[in-house]
């Protein structure tokens, strides 16, 4: 088990409800220059869960499961801000209101910009969900430290679901399973941002030499993955040796300069994190939701 402060991270209810889906007034434009109209952020996305290809989806910045936010009309003001911010990865969300009143699901991550949270709900909970249901969401994590490793931050990150992720550590550096280990060239659309708790950044995926010899487009909702020569400490920036582990949240993306999104978890601007390559190292697995639902 690693050491934390658990017994002092403070846990409080935060309130929500599903969002609706968001499109542009007309055609984008991909990087090649071909004009698209397709589903994009937001909604109640009732085929796309935890475990699944983030990519090939007739979508663009597709979130999956069902995207929440505490004020539509001002995304960005509280309480909107609060939700995001204080909503870790791992922690429970209920519905408390409507048909399906009472079904539990699991945070995924946050998305910038439409400045979503994502959580998963079960397919045949979301069948019976509407747009005015209200979801509370556990909140707990933010605060959160590794008291063997202060050199290593946390953000985002559910107490329980850190226990679960298979990392070890020799009392200097932390082993992290993940599925992919991105270069920090591919670092797209949010990198520069002031603070990593809340929102997510882009892998870039509009070189396909670079996709397949890193293996990007094997990428799946909800895996943990290493962004190498990036710290997130004080924002998102390049620092050669650095390591920030984080998780798909998003699907790739038709945009310059944008792909899958990527909320951030663990950071060090020191070598201290290694992340080992394992194919099972996605939440779906550990929490046994998404593709391991119903």
């Amino acid at each position: 088990m690693l050491k934390t402060n658990v017994d002092k991270v403070v846990e409080m209810f935060l309130e929500c409800k599903p969002g609706q889906p968001r499109v542009g007034a007309g055609w984008k434009v991909d990087h090649q220059g071909i004009p698209f109209l397709l589903p994009s952020i937001g909604g109640i996305t009732l085929n796309v869960q935890a475990g699944e290809s983030a990519f090939g989806l007739a979508g663009d910045h597709i979130e999956p499961g069902v995207s929440c936010t505490a004020n539509a009309d001002k995304p960005n003001d509280f309480p909107n801000n609060s939700l995001q911010i204080l909503s870790c990865v791992g922690n429970e969300a209920r519905i408390v209101s409507g048909e399906a009143k009472g079904e539990t699901g699991i945070v995924l991550g946050h998305h910038g910009g439409s400045e979503h949270i994502i959580v998963e709900f079960a397919r045949s909970v979301k069948e019976r969900m509407t747009y005015d249901d209200k979801i509370l969401i556990r909140a707990k994590g933010q605060g959160l430290i590794l008291t063997d490793y202060p050199s290593i931050k946390l953000f985002n990150l559910d107490p329980d679901l850190l226990q679960k992720m298979g990392i070890t550590g020799d009392g200097k550096t932390l082993k992290v399973p993940v599925t992919t280990m991105v270069p920090a060239s591919c670092m797209g659309s949010g990198v520069g941002r002031a603070h990593v708790g809340a929102g997510d950044y882009d892998v870039m995926t509009s070189d396909p030499a670079t996709v397949k010899h890193h293996k990007l487009d094997q990428m799946r909702f909800g895996d943990f993955v290493a962004l190498m020569d990036h710290d997130n400490s004080y924002g998102r920036a390049f620092v050669q040796g650095a390591v920030s582990i984080g998780i798909l949240v998003h699907s790739d993306c038709r945009l310059a300069g944008h792909g899958p999104g990527i909320s951030t978890l663990m950071t060090c601007p020191l070598s201290l994190i290694e992340p080992v390559l394992d194919s099972n190292a996605n939440i779906a697995n550990l929490l046994k939701i998404g593709v391991h639902g119903n």
